[in-house]
Parts: structure tokens; sequence; C-alpha cells
């Protein structure tokens, strides 16, 4: 099987200038991970949720939130992305691109076309849905 029949399609991608304030919102938003950042429609970036959480000070939105807390917010997307993501193209095989995230300690691959451009993401998720519905469908043949 390859990564672009169990990746998802759904990307969503930010600029180097979005704040860390607009980027929480869209994690919120749409319940994903990572967002990936372009630039002039090129990936240069990733973020996840919990890279998020490290640079947001603990005490925004609560009752000891003051101006220095409120100040990580405005922090933006080019502060503390990953530069060069590792990525796969769409006729990858899952079982390499599973490899890939385990070796690199990953938990997402941007997927690009050879000319670079955005197909998708591959989660693990992606990849444990993958190996589950597989493992069940053996498991009927099986029986």
């Amino acid at each position: 099987m390859i990564v672009n029949k169990i990746m998802t399609t759904e990307v969503i991608t930010i600029g180097m200038d979005d704040t860390l304030e607009q980027i929480q919102r869209l994690f919120e938003k749409h319940k994903f991970h990572h967002l990936l950042i372009t630039e002039y429609k090129e990936l240069i970036g990733i973020i996840s949720d919990r890279d998020i959480l490290k640079e947001i000070s603990p005490s925004v939105n609560t009752l000891s939130e003051n101006n220095r807390s409120r100040e990580t917010l405005k922090k933006k997307a080019h502060q503390i992305m990953i530069r060069k993501p590792i990525t796969v193209e769409p006729d990858t095989l899952v079982d390499d691109a599973a490899n890939i995230m385990l070796k690199k300690n990953i938990s997402c691959l941007p997927v690009v076309s050879p000319s670079g451009n955005i197909q998708g993401v591959l989660s693990w998720k992606d990849i444990l849905k993958f190996y589950i519905e597989r493992n069940n469908e053996l498991q009927e043949i099986l029986e």
C-alpha cells in the first residue's frame, strides 16, 4: 500500500509570520495536531500542537495571566517551526514511511509531489488505522 491511499488530504497551511495565537486557534478549531508552514506555496516548516504548548505561557487564559504571559502569543511561526521537515512522496510505501517516522522519532510526514507541491499529511494515526484495518481483513480471511 502507498501513502497517498491513507494520508490526510485536508491540509491547512500558514505563513511564517502567523502568530502563536492564530495558530492556537486553528488547532482548537480543526482538532488536528500539525500545521505546515509555507512561503510562496513552498513547504518550509512544520509546527505541532506540542510545539505550541511548549512556547505559550501556562498562565494564558487563566486568572494569573499578565502582559508578559500574553506576549508569548505574539511569537511568530518562524520562531518555533521545525525547518526543512522530512517529507515523503505520494507513492512511498506505508511501511517505508512508518520506518522513517520511527527512525526519526517524528509523528507526521508531509506528503509532497516530486515537484514540491503539498499533497497531504501522513500521521502516525493514519498508519495505525491502516495496520488495524489490514489486520482485521486478514483475520476475516483466516476465519
